[in-house]
C-alpha cells in the first residue's frame, strides 16, 4: 500500500489507471465462463443441454459451448434469439464450433 501512494506521489500513476486496473481485473473475475462441452453429440442434444445449464447459471453469467455438430451454427443462434440470450461469440477452428452465450433474465 504505501508503494502505490508513493507512485501516486511521484506522478508515475495517477488515480484514474488505478481505477481502471481494478476494475479490469474484477470484470475478469466476475465473468470466467463456465464449459459445456457437448462435443460427439448431435441435434438435438447440445441444444437440449444448452438449455439445462442456461438454467443453472445467473442472469449476466457468461457460457461457453463446445460442438462438433455442424447444425448447431444455426440452432444455438435462433435458441439464443428466441429466449433473448445474447450470442457473445461465435467462432470454429478444427471441426470445433465455439459459442459464448450470456444469460439475460
Amino acid at each position: 500500500m504505501l508503494a502505490l501512494r508513493a507512485r501516486l506521489a511521484s506522478g508515475k500513476l495517477n488515480r484514474d489507471n488505478l481505477h481502471f486496473t481494478r476494475r479490469a481485473i474484477t470484470m475478469t473475475e466476475q465473468h470466467t465462463p463456465s464449459t459445456l462441452d457437448t462435443q460427439g453429440l448431435m441435434c438435438p442434444e447440445p441444444v437440449m443441454m444448452l438449455h439445462n445449464a442456461v438454467r443453472d447459471i445467473s442472469v449476466g453469467e457468461l457460457l461457453q459451448v463446445l460442438a462438433t455438430d455442424p447444425s448447431t451454427q444455426r440452432d444455438i443462434p435462433r435458441f439464443c434469439a428466441f429466449l433473448g440470450h445474447e450470442l457473445v461469440e461465435q467462432g470454429e477452428a478444427g471441426g470445433v464450433y465455439r459459442y459464448l452465450i450470456r444469460k439475460v433474465e
